[in-house]
């Protein structure tokens, strides 16, 4: 087990949080496909994006600097829970019976349990120091949701929330955390705008899409005074936000003299395995040999079954197009527990690095992520989010091939959020009642 030369957890002071994210583009092998205009299918100019986004984040989305200073007053609400600890899981560990070291990055510590408030916090504060009086955003499970929800009460910013409807039903609580920040919140399918509306008509029983989510949420954003929208996910800005997490693990694996051969995680849209990817990446172009591991839900499976072409972001065909892994914007998902898995294409940056095969990806089955969450919460004690179990499952797999061949790997993984607000799927698991 740990001790003072292996610790269990390995801690950054607040003074050394990164004081600027990374920004992978300038060091792509290749240049990323553009955004395509929806109307003009031309590809997107900044003046096209500034209906919906605020101009720094729009400057953010193409810029070519390699690092991107932090604001002062985005720092000061990051010190409300980061820097994160870095946890070796030797319980884990010891019940596989495994020479592999495994560590994973703890972002369930922040106050809306996930990795999200590393970019809703500083969407939040762009905005308001643009004049924006309010927003519109989509969420899936929740965490999204109730992370900007966050952002947006710390700057004085109103928050409109448009929640898939399967995930409204399945996680109330979600909704009330939503709600104690001050936003509203909505299941949709609505019938607030018309893309609501028309699937409404089409099926008055749709459990709903983050694409539909998403179009809900636009067209609020485009019929509204002073307001812009916020995306969770997928974009450039938005995946650079989250690479402090990958910043403090390079960090901290440096203080313990380890470095991993494999960087795991989740991905739904892909914000938070780039988050924890992206700075390791940046050795991977420089020759370092190490792998990266995307894992997704069999139900939902973009990168391993989906088509790497320019589709649209929602259902509605109201966003730009993005070249990405994508199953088809018009795309609902089985109703799954892990709710933010549930999205029909990937972040175009992460779709990229898997097209030019610098990642691999895996997909999953409900069940067998359940199962490995069960384990690791009976080991390290922690309830994960079902998302987050889906990295657990690839790197329990991974560490009993190293107990058959011997091979003593180090694998890091993202643990994006806890499962505390999930525990009807736990429940269900529990009865033996969850399906594939």
């Amino acid at each position: 087990m740990g001790s003072k030369e292996d610790p269990y957890r390995v801690v950054l002071s607040e003074n050394e949080i990164p004081d600027a994210w990374y920004n992978i583009m300038p060091d792509l092998p290749v240049p990323p496909p553009p955004p395509i205009h929806p109307a003009t299918r031309e590809p997107c100019t900044a003046d096209d994006l500034l209906p919906l986004f605020p101009l720094e984040l729009v400057k953010q989305e193409v810029s070519q600097e390699r690092y991107i200073e932090i604001p002062e007053p985005v720092m000061d609400v990051y010190k409300l829970y980061r820097p994160s600890p870095l946890h070796r899981a030797y319980r884990l560990e010891k019940e596989l019976d495994t020479p592999a070291k495994i560590f994973y990055k703890n972002e369930s510590l922040s106050p809306a349990g996930s990795h999200k408030p590393n970019t809703a916090i500083p969407q939040a504060y762009y905005n308001k120091a643009e004049g924006v009086e309010h927003l519109t955003t989509e969420t899936g499970a929740g965490q999204w949701g109730s992370a900007l929800a966050l952002g947006c009460k710390l700057f004085g910013i109103d928050l409109e929330v448009y929640m898939v409807k399967i995930s409204y039903q399945q996680k109330p609580y979600r909704r009330t955390m939503i709600e104690t920040w001050g936003a509203k919140v909505f299941a949709s399918p609505t019938d607030r705008t018309e893309a609501g509306r028309a699937m409404l008509a089409e099926d008055p029983d749709c459990p709903g899409s983050l694409g539909l989510a998403i179009s809900e949420a636009v067209e609020a954003c485009m019929t509204s005074d002073n307001t812009k929208y916020a995306l969770g996910s997928v974009l450039n800005h938005v995946c650079m936000h989250q690479t402090i997490v990958g910043l403090e693990a390079k960090a901290q694996m440096e203080k313990i003299d380890e470095y991993p051969d494999e960087v795991i995680g989740c991905v739904g849209g892909g914000s938070n395995y780039s988050g924890l990817a992206f700075p390791f990446m940046k050795d991977k172009f420089d020759g370092k040999e190490l792998r990266f591991i995307a894992v997704e839900p069999v139900s939902c499976p973009t990168l391993t079954k989906g088509k790497y072409e320019y589709d649209f972001g929602d259902q509605a065909e109201t966003t730009p197009l993005l070249k990405m892994y994508t199953l088809g914007h018009k795309f609902i998902p089985s109703p799954i527990h892990a709710g933010g898995l549930r999205y029909h294409g990937d972040a175009p940056l992460l779709s990229l690095l898997v097209n030019e095969g610098y990642m691999d990806a895996v997909a999953y089955r409900q069940t067998e992520v359940f199962e490995a969450a069960m384990m690791f919460a009976r080991t390290e004690g922690i309830i994960i989010a079902p998302e987050t179990a889906h990295c657990v499952k690839y790197t329990i797999d991974e560490a009993l091939k190293c107990r058959e061949s011997g091979e003593s790997k180090t694998l890091l993984f993202n643990l994006s959020g806890h499962g505390l607000l999930d525990l009807k799927g736990y429940e269900e698991y529990l009865a033996g009642n969850l399906v594939d």
